[in-house]
């Protein structure tokens, strides 16, 4: 079974002029009780940040936590001693675990930025707490490996049974076999894609259950989740 979720049906926060976050997936004040997760993929906001705007410091357990900046830079500070800055291409994994508090705000004074944020459900609660960021700029038309339970091939670990892959699409058909009872819910973060024949822009996103196969193709750049 193919389900469509298009863009136009996300919660949407505004925040002045410096935040506009999409949430596929209940967050904040947007509460929709048939969008509270699927599987272990709890949230996916698209958040676009001005210039000089932030998240000030804020906590967080039991979550792993996994960002991609899609445009312009994200600067991180956290509890755990992390102050890094995360340009575009690079992803971030945090292991929220017993409790951390961090922030994210643009340091650009002209440049906004574009970035994902990914929240999985962990397997168990009190994980250590622990902080990973890695670019991944792997060749268009294959599927990267961006976070993964066991870190395969050089991926950000995550303390969870998922397998989150990047791919920048072409007009060539990118294949993924899912195991049988697995899942596949893929979000289209720019451009376009065509999967499993059907149209999708950016924003939208298609949850796959049941199948065996996922087909990709388009001119966009996507995140897809391998769930058990």
């Amino acid at each position: 079974m193919l389900t469509v979720r298009k863009a136009d049906t996300c919660g949407v926060t505004r925040f002045g002029d410096w935040l506009h976050s999409r949430h596929s997936f209940s967050f904040g004040d947007y509460h929709d009780p048939t969008r509270h997760n699927f599987r272990a993929l709890r949230v996916l906001n698209d958040d676009r940040v001005a210039p000089g705007g932030g998240f000030p410091t804020h906590p967080h357990r039991d979550a792993e936590i996994v960002t991609w900046v899609l445009s312009g830079t994200l600067e991180h500070r956290d509890s755990m001693g992390n102050g890094a800055v995360l340009r575009a291409g690079e992803w971030q994994a945090m292991t929220a675990g017993t409790g951390i508090t961090h922030s994210e705000f643009n340091p650009s004074g002209a440049e906004p930025v574009h970035f994902i944020q990914i929240w999985l459900l962990p397997d168990a609660r009190g994980h250590t707490p622990r902080y990973a960021q890695k670019a991944f700029t792997g060749a268009p038309g294959a599927w990267e490996l961006v976070a993964s339970p066991d870190a395969a091939s050089g991926s950000l670990p995550i303390h969870q049974d998922a397998r989150v892959y990047r791919l920048k699409l072409t007009a060539s058909e990118a294949r993924h076999e899912l195991a049988e009872g697995r899942a596949a819910y893929l979000h289209v973060a720019t451009g376009t894609a065509t999967v499993n024949g059907v149209a999708l822009q950016a924003g939208d996103a298609v949850v796959l259950e049941g199948e065996r196969e996922l087909r990709a193709t388009g001119d966009g750049d996507v995140v897809m989740f391998d769930l058990a």
